[in-house]
C-alpha cells in the first residue's frame, strides 16, 4: 500500500482514471526531448566490442605483423660508424690575452655553443670535400634519374648528407657523428673524414678571423694615432684660455646657490598659490574662506551670535506683533550683529587681498634672482663641460691607441697557435651489425600500431552506430524503461498451437511435413519466453487493473509489431484472459494472415458503420479466450473516422474482454496512429535492434509525452550477439542451459 501512495502522488492532476499509477511517466520537457543526456558507456561495453571483433582484430594485426616480416627480410642491411668529438669549454683559446686564462665552472651558454657545432658539421663547407672524396652523393643516389644540367645544379647547392646524423648525449660535451651505408667500411672512412674537416674546418675560421682582425687594426691604427694628437693639443689650449682657475669647483659653488633659490622659489610660489585661492575664494563671497583667515574665529562667533539673533528674532516675531518693543528690540539687535558680521567679513577680506599681493611680489622677485643666478651658472657649465669633454677624449684616444697595439700584438701570436678544446675522443670503426632493419623493433611497432588501428577501428564503427541496441543504453538514451528483449528466433513468425491440442508428454520440435504454422505444436522457444516475460513485466506493474487496452506499434515499418502482438495475445490468452486482437493497421493488415483467416469484413466496415463489431470478431481455433479482429479492406475513409469511433469501440470491448491488444501502423508517417495510442490506456513501442535509429524513437517519444499517451515501455526486437553486449545473454545462453537440463533429466 505505500509503494500505491507514492505512485499516485505522481499522477498529474486530470489524468485519466483509466491509466495505471505505476506505468504514468512524466512527459519529457521540450529543451530535453531532441537532445537527450549522453549515456555513459560502461567498460564492459568496450570489453563486448572487442570480443565481438576479435576475430578480424587478429586478422588484421596478423597481416600487418606477416607483411612487415616480408618487408623487413628484403630491405638492404645498412650499417652505422660513429666517431665521437669531444668539445673542451674549459680549455683556453689563446695562448695571451683575456681568453688565455679560464675560470673553472660549466659555462651558461654550453646548449647554444654545441647546437651551434652540430650545425657547423653538417655545413657545406664540412660535407663537400669528405663527399667529393667518397662520391657519397652518387652513393646516396641524389644524382640517380637526374639530366647533365640538373647534375651540374646539384653539385652547386650545398651538400646535404642524407646518411649523415650529428646528435649530442644528454648532459655531456660529446658530439657523435655518426654515418650509415651499406658498405661498414666506407661508413667508418666516412665518419672519421667528417671529424678531421671538421676539426680543419675550425682551424682555418680561427686563422681567417685572426688575419682579418689583424689588418683591420693596421688600418685604423695610423687614423687613431693622429686623432690622439689633435685632442690632446685641443685640451692643452683650452686650459691656457680658461680664466677660472678650477672651473669645477666654481661650478660647484654655483649650483649649491641655484639649488637653494629654487627650494625658496618653490616655497614662494606655494604660498602666493594659496593666497590667490584664498583671495579668489573671498571675491565670490564665499564665507569658508574668511572663516580659513587668521580672523576666522572671530567671524565664527559673530556668526553664531548672527544665528542666535536670527532665531531669537523668529521667536519674537512669531509671538509679538511688529509695534511690540519686544519685536523693536529683537530686530535692534539682530541688525546690530549683521553690521558687525559684515565690517569684520569685509576687514578680512581687504587683509587677504594685502596678503596675496606680497606673496606675488616676493615670487616675482625670486624668479628674477634664480633667472640671473641659473644664466651664470649655464654660462660657467658650459665652458667646463667643454673642458671635461676635451680632456675625456684625450684621455680615451690615448688608451685606446695603446689597447690597439697591444691586440695587434696578441693576434699575431694567437693565429699561429692549434688549440685542443675540439679533439676526436674515439675513432669510428667498421661495425659488424646492420642497424637497419630492426626485424624486432619492426614487428614490436608492426604489432602495436596495427592492433590500435584495429581496436580503434572497432570502436569508432560502434560509435558512429547510432542505432538501438544495448537495453540499458536505450533506456538512459530515451528516458523510457525497456521491458524487454526479442532474441532472433527464425521461428518466431509462426504461432505455437495451443497445448491442449497436442498429445500428453509429446515434443515437437518442427512442424510436420505440410504443416502450417496454426496446425502444429513446438516446444517452448526463448521468444516465447521473452513474451511471457514482457506479459508479466506489464500486467504485474498495473496494480489497479488500469490496463484494460494496449497499442503495440513502432517508429517504423517492419520492426516485428504484428508478429510480438500475435504472441503476446496468445500469452495472455493461455493464462485464462479473454484477449482480444484487433488489426489497427487498415493500410496494410497483417494479423489475419498470422492466424490463417482470409476476411472479407472487419474493423474498416465497423468504423463505417457498415457492421457491428460483434459480427466481425472471429474466435482463434483452439484458443476459446482469443479473438481476433481483423482490419477488413482497407480505406482512406475508415482510417479517417477511428479518431471519433475508436473511444466508443474500446469502452464496448473493456466489458467483454479483459484485455484489448492493438496492432497499429507506424506511428511516424501516419496520422490515425496518433489517436489510437491517445484512445488506448497504454503504448507499446517496439524496436529493432541494431536497425531502428535512437533519434527515430527518441521523436516518437516526445510526440506520444506532448500527447499525453501512456507509454508503457520500449520492447527491443531481434537482440543478438552481433547487437547487445547484455540483452543476449539470458535467452540465449542461460535460457538454453536451463532446457538442455530439463530434456536430459
Amino acid at each position: 500500500m505505500p509503494e500505491q501512495s507514492r505512485l499516485a502522488e505522481v499522477i498529474p492532476p486530470g489524468q485519466s482514471n483509466n491509466l495505471p499509477a505505476v506505468a504514468y511517466y512524466p512527459p519529457i520537457p521540450l529543451q530535453q526531448e531532441f537532445e537527450p543526456e549522453a549515456p555513459t558507456v560502461p567498460l564492459s561495453h568496450y570489453l563486448w566490442i572487442l570480443q565481438r571483433q576479435r576475430w578480424k582484430i587478429v586478422a588484421f594485426v596478423t597481416t600487418c605483423v606477416l607483411a612487415t616480416a616480408v618487408v623487413s627480410t628484403r630491405l638492404q642491411p645498412i650499417y652505422e660508424s660513429t666517431a665521437t668529438v669531444d668539445v673542451d669549454r674549459e680549455a683556453p683559446s689563446e695562448v695571451v690575452g683575456q681568453d688565455s686564462t679560464r675560470s673553472a665552472g660549466a659555462p651558461s651558454d654550453a646548449d647554444q655553443f654545441l647546437a651551434t657545432q652540430v650545425k657547423l658539421i653538417q655545413s657545406d663547407a664540412v660535407l663537400r670535400p669528405v663527399a667529393e672524396q667518397f662520391h657519397l652523393l652518387d652513393r646516396e643516389e641524389q644524382l640517380k634519374s637526374m639530366n647533365a644540367e640538373k647534375t651540374q645544379e646539384t653539385y652547386r647547392a650545398p651538400v646535404i648528407l642524407k646518411r649523415l646524423k650529428v646528435t649530442r648525449p644528454p648532459n655531456t660535451y660529446l658530439l657523435l657523428i655518426s654515418y650509415r651505408s651499406p658498405d661498414p667500411a666506407l661508413a667508418a672512412d666516412a665518419a672519421n673524414s667528417i671529424a678531421n674537416s671538421y676539426l680543419a674546418h675550425t682551424y682555418e675560421i680561427r686563422i681567417r678571423s685572426s688575419a682579418s682582425l689583424s689588418s683591420f687594426m693596421e688600418k685604423q691604427l695610423d687614423e687613431l694615432k693622429s686623432k690622439m694628437e689633435k685632442s690632446g693639443l685641443a685640451l692643452a689650449q683650452f686650459e691656457k684660455d680658461l680664466d677660472v682657475i678650477n672651473p669645477e669647483e666654481k661650478t660647484n659653488i654655483l649650483s649649491s646657490r641655484l639649488l637653494q633659490l629654487n627650494t625658496e622659489y618653490t616655497t614662494v610660489q606655494g604660498e602666493r598659490v594659496s593666497k590667490e585661492a584664498a583671495w579668489n575664494a573671498m571675491k565670490s563671497g564665499s564665507l569658508e574662506a574668511a572663516q580659513v583667515s587668521s580672523q576666522g574665529a572671530e567671524l565664527a562667533k559673530l556668526n553664531d551670535s548672527l544665528n542666535q539673533a536670527r532665531q531669537r528674532f523668529a521667536l519674537v516675531k512669531s509671538t509679538y506683533g511688529s509695534t511690540h518693543p519686544e519685536y523693536r528690540k529683537a530686530a535692534s539687535e539682530l541688525a546690530e550683529v549683521e553690521r558687525q558680521f559684515e565690517s569684520t567679513r569685509s576687514n578680512i577680506a581687504e587683509r587677504i587681498a594685502v596678503e596675496y599681493r606680497e606673496a606675488l611680489n616676493r615670487e616675482q622677485m625670486l624668479q628674477k634672482t634664480v633667472t640671473d643666478t641659473k644664466a651664470e651658472w649655464d654660462r660657467l657649465n658650459s665652458r667646463s663641460f667643454e673642458y671635461q669633454q676635451l680632456k675625456r677624449e684625450a684621455e680615451a684616444d690615448k688608451t685606446l691607441y695603446d689597447e690597439l697595439i697591444r691586440k695587434i700584438r696578441e693576434a699575431d701570436i694567437n693565429a699561429g697557435f692549434q688549440n685542443n678544446n675540439i679533439r676526436i675522443a674515439d675513432m669510428a670503426r667498421p661495425p659488424l651489425k646492420p642497424v637497419f632493419p630492426n626485424m624486432k623493433f619492426n614487428l614490436l611497432l608492426a604489432f602495436l600500431f596495427s592492433a590500435l588501428l584495429a581496436v580503434g577501428a572497432a570502436l569508432l564503427q560502434d560509435t558512429l552506430d547510432t542505432t538501438l541496441r544495448d537495453p540499458k543504453e536505450a533506456s538512459r538514451f530515451l528516458g523510457t524503461d525497456v521491458i524487454g528483449t526479442m532474441p532472433v528466433d527464425s521461428l518466431a513468425a509462426e504461432l505455437p498451437r495451443s497445448a491442449a491440442t497436442v498429445p500428453v508428454g509429446a515434443i515437437v520440435t518442427k512442424p510436420p511435413q505440410g504443416g502450417k504454422g496454426k496446425n502444429y505444436y513446438r516446444s517452448t522457444s526463448d521468444f516465447e519466453e521473452a513474451v511471457r516475460t514482457i506479459r508479466n513485466t506489464i500486467f504485474l506493474s498495473d496494480f489497479e487493473g488500469r490496463l484494460r487496452s494496449i497499442v503495440i506499434t513502432s517508429a517504423t515499418p517492419g520492426e516485428g509489431k504484428s508478429t510480438i502482438a500475435s504472441h503476446l495475445a496468445i500469452a495472455n490468452a493461455d493464462r485464462g484472459k479473454k484477449t482480444l486482437l484487433v488489426d489497427g493497421d487498415l493500410r496494410r493488415p497483417s494479423l489475419h494472415s498470422k492466424f490463417g483467416f482470409i476476411p472479407r469484413e472487419g474493423l474498416s466496415n465497423v468504423l463505417t458503420g457498415e457492421l457491428p463489431w460483434q459480427d466481425v470478431v472471429i474466435q482463434v481455433e483452439g484458443r476459446p479466450n482469443l479473438s481476433l479482429l481483423p482490419a477488413g479492406l482497407g480505406s482512406h475513409r475508415a482510417a479517417d473516422l477511428i479518431g471519433p469511433r475508436l473511444a466508443t469501440l474500446l469502452d464496448e470491448f473493456a466489458k467483454e474482454y479483459d484485455l484489448v491488444l492493438i496492432d497499429s501502423p507506424p506511428l511516424l508517417g501516419f496520422a490515425e496512429c496518433l489517436q489510437i495510442a491517445v484512445a488506448a490506456d497504454g503504448v507499446l513501442i517496439i524496436s529493432l535492434a541494431g536497425e531502428t535509429r535512437r533519434r527515430t524513437v527518441a521523436e516518437m517519444i516526445s510526440v506520444l509525452n506532448r500527447l499525453r499517451a501512456n507509454i508503457v515501455g520500449v520492447v527491443l526486437n531481434k537482440v543478438s550477439q552481433n547487437t547487445s553486449a547484455d540483452g543476449y545473454t539470458y535467452y540465449g545462453y542461460y535460457g538454453r542451459k536451463y532446457y538442455r537440463k530439463a530434456e536430459e533429466t
